[in-house]
């Protein structure tokens, strides 16, 4: 026992020795390595809404809105008056997206694009101008043409092409290659013709679109170095009698 207790002694003693060297060493490096001021600063403890991948940065417009818990990653280019909102992805690893000018991804959407398309189409992911992609919505190297209206919860699969002036109803899902012509209205799993659509129709498209876009300025306003704080002050002096 007596040999035992004296190996034991040793042992914390020379571990005890030992962190103290490690401490005494760590703390000289961090004194002598200074950090590099051309080193990017990210803030790795939350998500971050910008993430390059090697050569590429996504690229955001000046006046685009894109919410603050929306993953943009690679090659991803929001244009002029776009809008991404609240907890959409958007992974440009493989291959291009382009979120087209006016046009809006609404909520959880996800868009990605593969290394190549089957139909030998391109295989980016372009949605161009005046497009109204719905909430919950799976876009996957497809291209929609302008002013055309995508429902909730659709999918679209690689190679799959949306006209101009059409919709596509929520829940649909457009197999890959699938064209769905100018002007037609689709729907369901998969993707059927049901009805041509009329004029007045037509014309309300690029109106949602827009309207989308004046909301998204309400939000955006939110996000800019100043904020409504003032507004809540003013109030509460107000409730407590104090002149302001």
């Amino acid at each position: 026992m007596a040999a035992l207790a004296r190996f034991s002694r040793k042992a914390i003693a020379s571990a005890v020795a030992t962190n103290q060297l490690h401490r005494a060493l760590s703390t000289e490096v961090s004194k002598t390595i200074a950090p590099s001021p051309d080193r990017v600063k990210w803030d790795y403890r939350g998500q971050r809404k910008i993430i390059p991948l090697g050569q590429w940065l996504p690229k955001i417009a000046v006046d685009a809105y894109v919410a603050p818990n929306v993953v943009l990653a690679g090659q991803v280019n929001v244009c002029d008056g776009a809008s991404v909102w609240a907890g959409s992805v958007l992974r440009g690893d493989l291959n291009k997206i382009t979120v087209g000018f006016c046009s809006n991804v609404q909520e959880r959407c996800v868009l990605h694009a593969a290394w190549s398309s089957p139909t030998g189409l391109p295989a980016e992911t372009s949605i161009e101008r005046f497009v109204t992609i719905g909430a919950y919505s799976l876009l996957r190297s497809c291209t929609i043409e302008p002013e055309c209206i995508i429902g909730q919860h659709s999918i679209l699969m690689e190679g799959s092409l949306v006209e101009t002036h059409s919709i596509l109803e929520a829940g649909s899902v457009v197999p890959p290659g699938r064209r769905i012509p100018s002007g037609e209205l689709w729907a369901g799993n998969p993707a059927r013709f049901v009805r041509t659509l009329t004029h007045e129709e037509t014309l309300e498209i690029p109106k949602l679109a827009v309207a989308i876009n004046d909301l998204s300025k309400e939000h955006f306003s939110e996000f800019l170095p100043y904020s409504t704080v003032y507004l809540e002050v003013e109030k509460f002096k107000k409730s407590l009698g104090i002149t302001i």
